[in-house]
């Protein structure tokens, strides 16, 4: 039989890239190209949909009869379009070029705290608290501040995901994944009218919800048509190739590691279903993603959302709002050459370190609390800031390099706090599976494990190094229809201080309330 492929597209916060992947998951091929991000002002985030697709044609152009089937994976952004599915501006400048409200835009936290003061029964499906990451807040958000401009003219509300599935196939039909995880959908209910009347947005129930999606599907499903002709000649494929609905990009990488066969691996998950599994997409932000067949409520954490990730099975999503985003590298005047500065940075802490190394006990006086964008989970709370305790006032290479390591070290604490949150809400977690940009740095990926040694958890790999890509494939393929140490008992310390610094953060910000 003559090889087919499968093509995945993932556009991730500062990129797009594209894979060729074969029948076995394997990568044969990537390309990328960046994307442009605008910050018009504080805690505003926005890009282009058009540039976005542009890019998407850019990076796939294969020009092969063998391709099978493609998938599309996003950020969960807002992307606004007019009747005519025209760009329609999200800015106060007016420039319809600027349509999609990136995921990490925080425009609306004013809006998110009056739609959780609500109390709505919706909430208690995303932890119990409105994330402004999340669509309601930003559509709310579009309303009272551009009224005018941009939200009398909008006629689609799409997440980034939907926006490509619908430019390669014109099809409006929305993924589960998408409505379920960013918009309060519920299946098999569907939309629920007195949640978006509760929060003022009670005209986007006109229509049977047009503007947000009346036909639904799990992802994977092969979307009506396929790929349009236009589609097909931007992207160099056929007229007619298989579509399947779009995940997120986090929930692309969990689809392309959850289901790794660890058979003969000895790992404590083999032979355990899936739901023993735990799903770590490690990039700008982190998500922490697990599966379950009956619904568990794990406060602070999003879900449970049913067949949001693998149909009829229960997702729970926490997560970290910025990982690799936090570090501190330019704060710090140190010239870097023939290396890259993260690379050049362990191999410093290694030496730093001295011989037998023991990297870790390094980061003992130095403390990282690591919300610099707020906390997405367990805590709910995008009001808190990132702390730094034990600065010296040097900035050797040394300085840095323990910084770093104090980074890493909260971020894998910031995990175990997840991790714990959902294990007494019963989720029986026996192994975790990391992917993404993150990953691949090897120390990171070492600090995991040893921050969450205490439960003998150990972190796996994937053999492909680009699962979110896999991932996206995966959903072409549904389409086409073809088938206890030293470090240990330091981290239980340093994780003593690390929940100690949420404490102090908070009695600080209630002692300046008082006058």
């Amino acid at each position: 039989m003559a090889e087919v492929y499968y093509v995945g597209v993932d556009v991730g916060t500062a990129s797009v890239r594209a894979a060729l992947v074969t029948r076995e998951g394997l990568l044969k091929t990537t390309a990328e190209e960046p994307i442009t991000i605008w910050n018009p002002q504080p805690e505003h985030y926005v890009q282009s949909s058009t540039e976005i697709w542009q890019k998407c044609c850019s990076v796939v152009k294969v020009q092969s009869d063998q391709i099978r089937g493609v998938g599309f994976d996003a950020t969960c952004s807002l992307v606004v379009l007019d009747e005519s599915f025209q760009p329609v501006p999200v800015t106060q400048d007016g420039d319809p070029q600027k349509n999609v409200v990136m995921w990490m835009d925080h425009r609306a936290a004013a809006q998110a705290d009056r739609i959780t003061n609500t109390g709505h029964r919706v909430l208690s499906r995303v932890g119990g608290v409105m994330s402004q990451e999340m669509q309601p807040p930003k559509l709310l958000w579009l309303k009272e501040n551009l009224k005018d401009r941009c939200w009398n003219k909008a006629a689609h509300f799409f997440d980034l995901p939907d926006f490509l599935s619908w430019k390669a196939t014109d099809s409006t039909t929305r993924s589960l994944c998408t409505l379920v995880c960013k918009w309060t959908y519920c299946p098999p209910i569907g939309w629920d009218p007195s949640f978006w009347t509760s929060i003022g947005l009670e005209d986007l129930l006109e229509n049977n919800f047009s503007k947000m999606g009346s036909a639904t599907c799990p992802p994977g499903s092969p979307l009506a048509g396929g790929l349009t002709p236009q589609a097909a000649a931007d992207l160099g494929l056929n007229p007619g190739t298989a579509v399947g609905a779009s995940l997120i990009d986090a929930h692309a990488g969990g689809l392309g590691v959850l289901g790794a066969d660890v058979q003969g691996f000895n790992l404590p998950c083999e032979g355990w279903p899936i739901t023993s599994r735990m799903a770590m997409i490690c990039g700008t932000s982190t998500c922490h993603m697990a599966i379950s067949e009956q619904p568990r409520i794990v406060p602070g954490v999003w879900g449970p959302y049913l067949s949001a990730m693998v149909p009829d099975l229960w997702l729970n999503e926490g997560g970290q709002s910025a990982t690799g985003r936090v570090f501190f590298i330019s704060h710090f005047r140190v010239p870097f050459t023939g290396t890259d500065v993260y690379s050049y940075l362990n191999s410093h802490l290694a030496q730093m370190a001295g011989s037998p190394p023991d990297v870790d006990l390094l980061g003992s006086s130095l403390h990282v609390w690591p919300d610099f964008h707020g906390n997405r989970s367990p805590l709910a709370d995008p009001t808190l800031k990132g702390m730094v305790i034990g600065l010296p006032l040097s900035q050797t290479v040394d300085d840095l390099a323990r910084l770093y390591l104090a980074t890493l070290q909260a971020l894998a604490l910031g995990t175990r706090h997840i991790l714990e949150s959902m294990r007494e809400a019963e989720c029986d977690i026996r192994t975790l599976f990391l992917c993404g940009g993150l990953s691949k740095n090897l120390l990171f990926v070492q600090i995991q494990a040893s921050a969450t040694g205490m439960w003998s958890l150990p972190v796996v790999l994937p053999d492909q190094s680009e699962a979110v890509l896999v991932g996206a494939a995966v959903l072409g393929a549904c389409a086409s229809q073809d088938y206890g140490t030293i470090q240990v008992h330091f981290y239980d310390r340093k994780y003593r201080v690390f929940l100690q610094l949420f404490s102090h953060q908070r009695e600080y910000q209630a002692l300046m309330k008082h006058r």
